[in-house]
């Protein structure tokens, strides 16, 4: 859960300190476990950046790559533009703007990530954004996506829930987080057509990593070449 708002503003500090208390390195395993797949991009969207360990690692992997990063948080903004090495400064952008609205231009990016940063929004919300999301995205693009998400039964879902319900109240109390349940991401993924391609999960179930991929669109019958 990163920057979804101002309010993240007094985390911004802390934020790896407590993500690690919580759940060790696993948050940050999941950020980086398919960062590879973007090796050969050459626009990149990174919405709800956080701290900005993404866009460093990135950067690194991709090195043609023009990476925009996204958050509407102006201190982990500046954490995150600090992170970045001054020989790739010139390549990554830090736009401090609501993510949660931003509208790409039709076609500007191959690759699209959001990493911790969905279930800071509501079930219309996230629709949105995945739409909006993906009119920016190029034929063939990926999407990164990271996040807790709730396992199917048994006492992994139990703990789960237990744990969300821990998280959304610290995060409703530390930033103001609006929101107090986890959206259905990947249902609304897959509604867009998205199909997951690989996925790694850590914690019991409670964190994903996964790639999506897009099929291109299917020409109408009839349609010349």
């Amino acid at each position: 859960m990163s920057g979804a708002g101002t309010g993240f503003d007094r985390l911004a500090g802390a934020y790896r300190a407590l993500e690690f208390l919580a759940f060790g390195g696993d948050l940050e395993r999941a950020r980086f476990a398919h960062l590879d797949r973007l090796a050969s991009s050459r626009d990149i969207l990174l919405l709800g950046e956080g701290d900005g360990r993404c866009a460093a690692r990135l950067a690194a992997i991709a090195p043609r790559a023009r990476i925009l990063c996204v958050d509407s948080s102006p201190a982990m903004v500046r954490r995150a533009s600090g992170r970045i090495a001054p020989a790739d400064a010139a390549r990554v952008t830090f736009l401090c703007a609501d993510a949660r609205t931003f509208a790409p231009g039709p076609g500007a990016f191959d690759a699209v990530a959001t990493l911790f940063f969905l279930d800071c929004l509501g079930a219309a919300e996230a629709e949105a954004l995945v739409a909006r999301a993906g009119a920016g995205l190029r034929a063939g693009a990926t999407w990164l996506f990271a996040d807790f998400v709730l396992p199917p039964r048994g006492a992994a879902r139990l703990r789960a829930r237990a744990w969300l319900a821990v998280l959304y109240a610290f995060f409703r109390l530390a930033a103001g987080l609006r929101v107090s349940e986890l959206p259905p991401s990947e249902d609304i993924l897959a509604r867009a057509g998205w199909s997951r391609a690989a996925s790694r999960d850590f914690q019991g179930g409670l964190v994903r990593s996964a790639v999506y991929a897009r099929a291109a669109p299917t020409a109408a019958p009839g349609a010349s070449a």
